[in-house]
């Protein structure tokens, strides 16, 4: 009897940590809406994704700090280049403290990154996107649908990703 009621105790307690800042999980599966998200342009003006609507999007959660980031970001600026006149826009939210505004700009520079960067200290585009760890990337589509998620670095390679995107930017 002891041990059902602990564990009517640990289940209720596991139930109330769920908390209000997760988005939904029908908002995070592939072929659902992407959920609501606003971060800040480099300059410091806010802007949501949904800003972005009518083009497919990448949004891949990066730190400075990340090794498997650093290794990605060549990648990421590659499919930009090439994908981009069609329509597709990398977006590389970076999640390190606020403040470092100069250097997180420089550090993607110094690794080839042309595409566009949101600043999200407060990381809640991990909240959002229930990204554990760094590097995470979602992929949007013109309709604001969620189409992938991956966890870890992308590759420019990766024919099963090429194939999406061709999918995506055709529609």
């Amino acid at each position: 009897m002891l041990r059902l009621s602990c564990i009517a105790v640990l289940a209720a307690g596991l139930a109330a940590c769920g908390g209000t800042e997760r988005a939904p999980a029908a908002t995070l599966a592939v072929g659902a809406a992407a959920p609501a998200y606003t971060a800040q342009t480099m300059d410091g003006t806010p802007i949501a994704l949904a800003d972005l609507k009518g083009e497919v999007v990448m949004l891949n959660v990066w730190a400075t700090w990340c090794k498997p980031c650093r290794e990605e970001i060549p990648a990421l600026d590659s499919l930009q280049r090439e994908f981009g006149p069609r329509g597709f826009r990398v977006i590389g939210v970076s999640i390190d403290v606020a403040g470092d505004t100069a250097e997180i700009a420089g550090f993607a520079r110094s690794l080839g990154a042309s595409y566009e960067l949101w600043l999200d200290p407060d990381d809640k585009v991990s909240t959002t996107f229930r990204a554990i760890g760094v590097p995470s990337t979602a992929l949007i589509d013109r309709h604001g649908v969620l189409r992938w998620r991956h966890m870890g670095p992308v590759r420019a390679s990766d024919a099963a990703l090429r194939a999406l995107l061709d999918s995506a930017l055709t529609q």
